[in-house]
């Protein structure tokens, strides 16, 4: 589904993605942990194309998409949900799922998408700034869903949530994933909730990947001593 190879991402002269490679599969959820500091956002805004890359190669279904605007992959079949949610506080719940539909035919928000989150219709004349972390969570994805993506990229999804709502996040994850057949690459920071929602799971040190596992062989003795300030 999707493959990054010889990729590099830097700051000036400061390398924060160093020659890392991986694949993604039809239908996975892939998590990528790692602390603060290790180059996870900025391989997740890399990958949108929010950041350039200094060198290596993007393909979704084959086709090379390095060269591509964030817009224009968002158009071939990636959608985003960013650190800290980043929905438009003044505008309502509507307008901003809307916001998503710039890249597909539909002019109207699927009926499909307020059916997966029934909160987000008893609430679409709301500001967004009004809603709760865990309902504007899901306005994020509702928004990244719109576009009809072929792959999610989620960064921190459970930053600034609460423990109960973080289990609804994990169920949603994986419901995306089963209805309609998405892979998902999602950044975290929790080894409980990667473990949760992710088929493999990899490892960023300092830009690079430095472990992969898959979910029922992972060592997570291992794993956590990565994780650990």
């Amino acid at each position: 589904m999707f493959s990054v190879s010889d990729y590099c991402v830097a700051y000036g002269k400061s390398e924060v993605i160093n020659n890392l490679h991986m694949n993604i599969r039809k239908n996975e959820i892939v998590a990528i942990l790692g602390r603060n500091g290790m180059g996870k956002t900025t391989l997740m805004k890399s990958l949108i194309g929010m950041i350039p890359s200094q060198s290596g190669v993007l393909k979704l279904e084959g086709k090379d998409i390095s060269a591509l605007k964030s817009h224009q992959r968002v158009a071939a079949g990636i959608a985003f949900v960013p650190q800290g949610r980043m929905i438009f506080s003044t505008m309502t719940v509507k307008e901003n799922i809307e916001t998503g539909l710039t890249t597909v035919k539909d002019k109207k928000i699927p009926q499909e998408l307020y059916d997966m989150f029934p909160v987000l219709e008893e609430m679409k004349s709301r500001r967004g700034g009004n809603l709760s972390g865990g309902q504007q969570q899901q306005l994020a994805i509702a928004r990244a869903l719109a576009s009809k993506p072929k792959m999610i990229l989620f960064d921190e999804p459970t930053e600034g949530i609460q423990p109960s709502i973080i289990h609804e996040i994990a169920r949603t994850l994986k419901k995306i994933r089963d209805e309609k057949g998405l892979s998902i690459v999602v950044s975290e920071q929790v080894l409980s909730f990667a473990l949760d929602i992710a088929d493999r799971i990899l490892v960023i040190e300092k830009g690079k990947f430095v472990r992969e596992e898959m979910r029922e062989f992972v060592d997570q003795e291992k794993v956590s001593a990565y994780l650990s300030v």
